[in-house]
């Protein structure tokens, strides 16, 4: 307990002012939040060092303040990224029947959903199903039976499930 001695009244005395501070930076509240906490993280790691500090405040507000430029930096290379990329492709509004069965496949186990969407939708064939998933061929088969058996209880009609 004797490292972190102190940390939480420098905390409480300390964090409204950075938040205050980064706010302005980022434009961002939430974001701001995250690089408060953050800076504090690592503050909390080297506590022991900086509560001998003078002003181990400032050491705080520089990490932050650095932590908010490489956001920054990072945002720009994306939005560049994007330019470069060009407008998104145009993509057809989802069909009643495929919102139907996106929500069926939610309500199935993770392994399940895994499986059928890699061998049905994907039309990968059940060895590559197996070795992607790390589970045997017959265990993908059985995943892939009671998936389908859900779903059709789910949808109805099972001869166009997954068609």
């Amino acid at each position: 307990m004797a490292d972190t001695e102190g940390f939480e009244e420098f905390y409480t005395a300390t964090v409204g002012r950075l938040l205050g501070q980064l706010y302005p930076v980022t434009g961002d509240l939430h974001e701001a939040e995250e690089i408060v906490q953050e800076a504090y993280a690592r503050a909390s790691i080297r506590w022991a060092r900086l509560r001998d500090y003078d002003l181990p405040e400032a050491w705080g507000r520089r990490v932050a303040m650095n932590l908010a430029a490489d956001r920054g930096r990072r945002l720009q290379r994306q939005a560049r990224a994007l330019l470069r990329a060009g407008p998104p492709a145009t993509v057809p509004p989802a069909s009643v029947e495929a919102l139907a069965l996106a929500e069926a496949l939610r309500a199935l186990p993770m392994h399940q959903r895994q499986a059928i969407v890699l061998h049905h939708l994907v039309d990968l064939p059940l060895e590559e199903v197996a070795a992607t998933l790390g589970a045997r061929t017959g265990t993908v088969k059985s995943w892939l039976a009671r998936g389908r058996r859900a779903l059709a209880d789910r949808l109805g009609e099972p001869e166009e499930v997954l068609s």
